[in-house]
């Protein structure tokens, strides 16, 4: 049913996002989801994998030399770390696919699926891996030796772990200024799961370094290898606890979530601002890739229109609310004249 607009309904005026009321495209505000965009994720993901590498060269040669169980541990995580790069690379690209035939809303999901692989590989490869060492190393004790170039190596790890750190966390601090929330909860909450696992994972990388020096430095000190085997053993269960709230976190997305409530606040306000559309009584934003949603709304258009005429104003209203690079689909239909309207702030 559609209905006049009295002057007290008179469109609000542009949005901080730059969403003028009647210009093509009224949820423009929406790449907020996502802020800076796949270049940045995509340049985060390079800056890791470089680091981790480089770093899972240095850790390798240096466990050969030292036999230090904490340094097995340590090189296993960077590979680890480095071969979930090329996960987090694949999903970034396979993600930002166009839509087909078979995919109308994209592929974005896909970006979850090579995600939830690259954490399984980390509790694989780099938690399991880590355990076993360090329990082997228990029952089959053997003394480390060439501390120095243990202690140089994880010294220079941290520094290029520190500048991927660096990197993910410019990203995710820009990325939660635009979605007002603080830095931690941005990067639980964001749609993109390859900075997330970054960040998660060289979180990890920089804490499993310095339970490594201190596992090392006491194996020196006490002449034990209990230390520094128990030292591997911390570090595996540290990469099995961020595994696992990786892999659940991807698991949610795949499932299919609901939009952050200040976005969706934000995308009934658009609608509204629209000229054409008198009351929202239904909106489901629901998370299908990073950066994208899926807008499912009933609404109730302006005039008296008759049925065609509205069918008419309704699809190009999808077309243009699916203009945004940050909606994946549209579908809206009319609102039944009893159903009660949704506020902004609801």
């Amino acid at each position: 049913m559609a209905r006049e607009r009295g002057s007290d309904d008179a469109p609000a005026p542009a949005t901080a996002e730059g969403t003028a009321p009647g210009s093509p495209g009224p949820l423009r505000w929406l790449p907020s989801l996502g802020g800076p965009g796949e270049s940045e994720s995509l340049t985060t993901v390079l800056v890791a994998l470089g680091a981790n590498v480089l770093i899972a060269v240095a850790k390798s040669a240096a466990a050969a030399v030292t036999g230090s169980a904490s340094l097995v541990a340590e090189a296993a995580h960077s590979w680890a770390d480095a071969g979930n790069e090329i996960f987090l690379l694949i999903a970034n690209r396979r993600s930002r696919r166009p839509p087909d035939p078979a995919h109308p809303f994209g592929h974005g999901r896909e970006a979850y699926v090579w995600s939830l692989f690259a954490a399984l590989g980390l509790f694989v490869a780099g938690a399991a891996v880590s355990v076993t060492y360090g329990v082997l190393e228990l029952a089959h004790p053997e003394p480390a030796s060439y501390f120095a170039v243990g202690y140089a190596v994880l010294a220079v790890s941290f520094v290029f772990e520190g500048i991927s750190f660096r990197q993910s966390v410019r990203q995710a601090r820009a990325e939660a200024q635009v979605m007002q929330r603080d830095l931690i909860e941005h990067v639980l909450a964001t749609s993109d799961p390859t900075l997330r696992a970054v960040f998660a994972e060289d979180s990890a990388a920089l804490a499993g370094l310095v339970i490594a020096a201190v596992g090392l430095g006491a194996h020196q000190a006490t002449g034990s290898v209990v230390p520094d085997a128990v030292g591997s053993i911390l570090v595996g269960a540290l990469l099995a606890v961020v595994a696992v709230v990786l892999i659940n976190r991807n698991r949610r997305s795949l499932v299919g979530e609901e939009a952050d409530p200040r976005v969706r606040a934000t995308a009934v306000q658009a609608l509204l601002d629209a000229p054409e559309v008198a009351r929202v009584t239904y909106l489901r934003l629901e998370i299908v890739g990073p950066r994208m949603v899926l807008l499912v709304a009933a609404v109730d258009l302006t005039g008296d229109d008759a049925e065609s005429a509205l069918a008419v104003r309704l699809r190009a209203l999808e077309a243009r609310i699916s203009a945004s690079p940050a909606v994946a689909g549209t579908v809206l239909t009319l609102s039944a004249p009893d159903d009660p309207a949704l506020a902004p702030e609801a």
